[in-house]
């Protein structure tokens, strides 16, 4: 294909050589000519590993070359890859006017144009931008607006590139996705072909998740050496744990966290650290994380008009009996207050088979809740005018409860992607 590359920064000089290392014809455009002759010298025009050598055999076969002129690198462009910087202004907000300039100098070179040009913002871009900056300041004409967003570390772009572990191609028209995705086919990566806001957060999302790993072990790392324990060994131990610590294990959206290990060990640990004058915002703010989605949980069923409602699930999470900090008898508390009429089953739960710790715990929170317990699935569908799922079902379970076509409240992801969904 050719493609134009608006933007020759880091981003777009590595995604310029690169793709025209894999056979495609890259022509880069920048208003910098310092960067534009260097590309044309065949130089990278920063220091990035393995870059210099790519630009240069690349140059030299022809395959990539650079200019200032955007009419220029349009002429015969199939696809035009913004690479534009998106910087933070003072209050934090993304800064997004040369994404704007650049989709306005687009604009400029659509009229009259015969062949559809495929635009694809690759920069950093909050979701809804493509939709309500980029298609609004392209205009009329023949295009189609793809995500794709990048993710590439300086040190080791070119190697990020490629060898992904994925590319992300987000967009409506199906033809110019496919079109965006086969750019990556000789890289034999898994393609996620996804709408145009969820290409563009879920950049966000990685980059957020790098951050807190970042602080996170900083924080571990803080806590240890205050105790004179060797920090290093304590998360080169964690990582070992591909099961639950280094997986997709916990990174699931769905309910507030419970049950009998994490609120009480998140409280020692920040009991720990204020005694030992330490400051640890993450770990200090976990449980006030779960607090406000649990809060936020609740309004959702508060707010259903539904009167008599049925909870499936009581314990902190499935295939359990462990009703301690479950985050359902909380859950129950606050609805009573509001003039619900409550009824809950849990298929593992049976309150006179209750014993010890367990039961002491939910007879001082809720110790009428025998009463508000239903026998099976079906006698709390047929009682209830709406339901809410507190606990992911059996497969079996979940049929029963969308085959009853009751409204359901779905704080678990059991049956839509987010949670807190409602499920008519």
């Amino acid at each position: 294909m050719n493609i134009a590359i608006l933007g020759l920064g880091y981003v777009g000089s590595v995604t310029g050589a690169c793709l025209a290392n894999l056979g495609h014809r890259v022509r880069g455009i920048d208003r910098d000519e310092l960067k534009v002759a260097s590309i044309l010298r065949g130089e990278a025009p920063f220091y990035e590993p393995g870059l210099n050598e790519l630009i240069q055999a690349n140059v030299a076969q022809g395959r990539l070359s650079a200019t200032s002129s955007i009419a220029e690198a349009l002429d015969d462009a199939d696809v035009a890859i913004i690479c534009v910087g998106t910087p933070s202004e003072r209050n934090g907000n993304l800064g997004l006017g040369q994404i704007r300039r650049a989709c306005e100098e687009i604009a400029g070179q659509l009229p009259g144009r015969a062949k559809r040009l495929i635009v694809v913002v690759r920069s950093t871009v909050f979701p809804g931008t493509c939709r309500e900056v980029v298609i609004p300041a392209l205009g009329s004409g023949n295009f189609a607006v793809v995500s794709n967003p990048e993710f590439l570390r300086e040190g080791t772009a070119v190697k990020d590139f490629m060898e992904p572990t994925f590319v992300v191609v987000g967009g409506d028209d199906l033809e110019a996705v496919d079109a965006v995705a086969s750019l990556y086919s000789p890289l034999n990566a898994e393609v996620a072909r996804v709408t145009l806001g969820t290409a563009e957060m879920i950049k966000y999302g990685c980059n957020a998740w790098h951050a807190l790993k970042v602080a996170f072990a900083n924080e571990m790392g803080a806590i240890c050496s205050k105790l004179d324990i060797p920090a290093s060994e304590v998360m080169a131990t964690l990582c070992k744990d591909t099961r639950l610590n280094v997986s997709a294990a916990y990174l699931k959206p769905g309910f507030a966290f419970g049950g009998s290990c994490l609120p009480k060990d998140l409280r020692a640990l920040n009991y720990r650290s204020r005694q030992l004058d330490l400051a640890l915002p993450v770990l200090d703010n976990v449980l006030a994380s779960n607090q406000r989605h649990l809060q936020r949980s609740i309004q959702t069923v508060i707010d259903l008009p539904a009167r008599r409602i049925g909870i499936y699930g009581l314990a902190f999470k499935e295939n359990t009996d462990d009703l301690r900090e479950s985050p359902v008898l909380e859950l129950l508390e606050q609805l009573m207050g509001k003039g619900k009429e409550l009824a809950v089953f849990d298929p593992h739960v049976r309150i006179e088979g209750i014993h010890g710790a367990n039961r002491s715990y939910v007879m001082d929170s809720i110790p009428h809740i025998g009463r508000l317990m239903r026998p099976s699935l079906g006698d709390l569908l047929s009682w209830a005018d709406a339901l809410v799922i507190a606990q992911k079902p059996s497969p079996e379970a979940l049929a029963t409860i969308l085959a009853a076509q009751r409204p359901v409240v779905d704080l678990v992801c059991a049956v839509g992607q987010s949670p807190n969904q409602m499920i008519p």
